[in-house]
């Protein structure tokens, strides 16, 4: 997160640090305007989720596969609006997304279609490029209905 909050910090955006209190981690990052302290995990992925406009997921550890978990399922089952689900580094999560096509795909746990909520990128030009695509050809506003769904979240 520190790498987003850097980002927004230092251009002409607002940078909102969900932090979350555990024993072993460390204090919010220096680069938040607005630092939100949460005590459960589902309290902060309520947020991160109700008011995204993308998910970018960076290479991480069990918290960052339960985090793309959430969205995945979450805009599967359109219980919030579709957006871009961007992971970064190809490398990094192509034994997963192999592992998703060859193993849930393959009992039917997952629909192939469903893979099509991800895109990879590598280069941060491309991530930039996948957002704009996306709401280039819908809008950036969330429609009707989507806003419904976001005031059952």
């Amino acid at each position: 997160m520190e790498a987003a909050n850097k980002g927004a910090f230092e251009g002409k955006s607002t940078s909102i640090g969900l932090n979350i209190q555990l024993p072993m981690e460390q204090v919010g990052n220096p680069y938040q305007d607005i630092s939100l302290n949460f005590k459960h995990f589902f309290s902060r992925k309520v947020m991160f989720v109700k008011y995204a406009s993308a998910y970018v997921v960076m290479p991480g550890g069990f918290g960052t596969l339960d985090e793309m978990a959430e969205i995945l399922t979450l805009v599967q089952t359109r219980k919030t609006r579709e957006i871009p689900i961007i992971l970064v580094d190809d490398k990094f999560w192509r034994g997963l997304l192999d592992w998703f096509r060859g193993s849930l795909c393959e009992a039917g746990t997952i629909s192939p279609s469903d893979l099509d909520l991800v895109q990879v990128c590598n280069e941060p030009q491309e991530v930039v490029d996948a957002i704009f695509a996306h709401y280039e050809s819908r809008g950036f506003e969330p429609s009707a209905e989507e806003q419904e769904m976001l005031l059952e979240l």
